[in-house]
């Protein structure tokens, strides 16, 4: 894939004046999926929200080995408040790149462009899809591709997409987690915000993202949105006929019963998602099929999970597994997606 937001690494995760650990979910996910690009958090005095890592003042970070603060806070409305602004320069007058993922591109910002232009650092904002992106082609490329979609969105396909590409890694196969939204783009260190992406070259992009590959390689794509989804079916059904899946994952949340953010429109089954993405997924890859499933029942007690799990994985005959419960069940979804 070119180099799009290709990332300096490691990172300083910036908090900001967090104080709830929704809000800081960018830096929490870093510190559990990209530990390794982690060296440490710094924080306004207000923030009470923690990643655990050692907390270092800009200066001392750039000391130690980091390259680029990172916003890890993603407040409502993706603001930078001013309250923000002198650690956001402290850290580019410390020659660290500043990325963020929020609304409010850093890079608009008069303040911190003026200062990165004299320290010779990068504004990096995610969310800004590259230049000259192409159309799609629905030419066929090499190598295999899994994508994960949803029977809604935000229950799940970033951490089943990072879980099955570490498992399979783990167990000794070709494989690379693609990341399409800016929290698994700051992850992963490249990818492309497909959300932030004009429409006519949203395919387009999920093919850059995903480019020729070697017969064996495995890129496991982090899915957006749902084809079901009022608000999000467009963004869903680019990725999809770009990413052109040899297999797919279907994310549920048991105990979801109405599409997120729209009243009246009642989630979708398994069923019904399996069936609407192997009809419109043909379009790009004929041999399109579904892998297995990943139910989230991070708010299910274990028995009730276990038995979920095992019900779903009886009714669909597909191996079903809660990622991050691990397990057997996990185990047979890996050996499906591997196949």
């Amino acid at each position: 894939m070119a180099a799009v937001h290709a990332l300096a690494v490691p990172y300083l995760l910036f908090l900001g004046d967090a104080t709830e650990r929704g809000f800081a979910k960018t830096a929490l996910g870093l510190r559990d999926w990209a530990a390794d690009k982690c060296l440490a958090e710094h924080a306004l005095p207000a923030a009470t929200v923690t990643t655990g890592l050692p907390r270092l003042a800009p200066v001392a970070a750039a000391a130690a080995g980091a390259r680029s603060m990172v916003v890890g806070v993603a407040n409502q409305g993706g603001v930078i408040p001013a309250s923000w602004m002198p650690e956001l320069l402290a850290a580019i007058d410390a020659g660290l790149d500043l990325v963020a993922g929020l609304h409010t591109r850093v890079a608009d910002i008069p303040p911190l462009r003026d200062a990165a232009a004299r320290r010779g650092t990068r504004l990096v904002d995610v969310r800004e899809p590259p230049a000259g992106l192409p159309i799609a082609t629905g030419a066929k490329r090499s190598g295999r591709r899994l994508l994960t979609v949803g029977t809604d969105c935000a229950l799940g396909k970033k951490y089943t997409a990072l879980a099955i590409a570490c498992g399979l890694r783990a167990r000794g196969y070709d494989a690379t987690f693609r990341a399409s939204g800016q929290t698994g783009i700051m992850i992963a260190g490249e990818g492309i915000a497909i959300d932030a992406v004009v429409a006519d070259f949203a395919a387009g992009a999920a093919e850059l993202l995903s480019p020729d590959a070697a017969p064996t390689h495995l890129d496991v794509i982090e899915g957006q949105g749902s084809l079901f989804h009022p608000s999000y079916a467009a963004v869903s059904l680019a990725l999809l006929h770009g990413s052109q899946p040899d297999l797919f994952v279907v994310c549920h949340q048991p105990s979801r019963e109405q599409i997120l953010g729209t009243p009246g429109y009642v989630l979708p089954s398994i069923e019904a998602v399996i069936a609407q993405t192997i009809a419109v997924g043909r379009l790009t890859n004929p041999a399109i099929r579904c892998a297995g499933i990943s139910l989230n029942s991070a708010n299910m007690a274990d028995a009730a999970a276990a038995a979920e799990i095992a019900r779903t994985a009886d009714r669909l005959g597909l191996p079903t597994a809660d990622p991050i419960r691990g397990g057997d069940a996990f185990e047979r979804l890996l050996h499906a997606c591997a196949a």
